[in-house]
């Protein structure tokens, strides 16, 4: 399989959505998680990533211009002895709740379809990162657009490459419906010069300036589980 830029990826694709890269670091000693979301209305362009006990969760920058919260505010990232959790909408807190009771992350997304969003029926993607490295990822997702369908997509990487990541989003491209991401996760490489922080700056600079909102990402030593994060948020800079 072919492993690609991200970055070219990104310049390329003005709309992918929410994005969710996993991976690995390039020495193979801790595990790599970026999440970045994007808004094309007011009510989700009004967003920042605010840390959390245990994660991170979208709040909004002006209170006064919040509309409906329902599909916007929620915990992007939470984690819980050593496993990451990383979605775009509230399934994050019942895949913690699952694991918290002994129970699968795939079990877990059986209880959600896509957003409640027509006529985009916005997928919705989750990725868990165990605490030896190996890492799930998952789209639930109308077939073309018919909502009477949720088609649930898992994909599981148990032998995980150093520098190597796999990428998904909401979106394949810009549209009016947007049209869901296609395929496979996307094989990447995240061996990026100047660490975490160089990785993060390069795919904030990278997404579309009119429509990024916020990203984050965290690196995680598999051996300590000590982390290192970045956020940026377009408001507030």
């Amino acid at each position: 399989m072919k492993k690609y830029d991200i970055c070219d990826l990104l310049m390329s694709n003005p709309y992918p959505g929410r994005g969710l890269i996993t991976g690995l670091s390039e020495d193979g000693t801790g595990t790599v998680l970026l999440y970045f979301i994007m808004g094309r209305s007011i009510n989700s362009r009004n967003r920042v990533f605010e840390k959390t006990a245990d994660g991170i969760r979208t709040t909004a920058y002006d209170i006064t211009k919040l509309a409906d919260p329902s599909l916007i505010i929620y915990h992007p990232v939470r984690v819980w002895e050593g496993s990451i959790i990383a979605t775009n909408g509230l399934q994050t807190d019942t895949i913690l709740e699952y694991l918290q009771n002994g129970l699968d992350f795939r079990e877990a997304l059986y209880k959600w379809e896509f957003e409640p969003d027509p006529p985009i029926f916005t997928p919705r993607i989750s990725g868990l990162i165990a605490p030896d490295g190996k890492y799930r990822l998952s789209i639930l997702k109308t077939a073309d657009f018919d909502a009477s369908c949720c088609c649930r997509y898992f994909f599981e990487y148990s032998a995980p490459l150093p520098g190597v990541g796999h990428f998904i989003s909401t979106y394949q491209t810009d549209g009016a419906p947007p049209p869901s991401f296609e395929g496979e996760p996307v094989m990447i490489d995240i061996s990026v010069a100047g660490g975490l922080d160089g990785f993060a700056a390069a795919v904030w600079d990278a997404l579309d300036s009119e429509n990024k909102v916020s990203l984050y990402a965290r690196k995680t030593d598999i051996a300590t589980r000590e982390s290192q994060e970045v956020i940026i948020n377009m408001l507030g800079q």
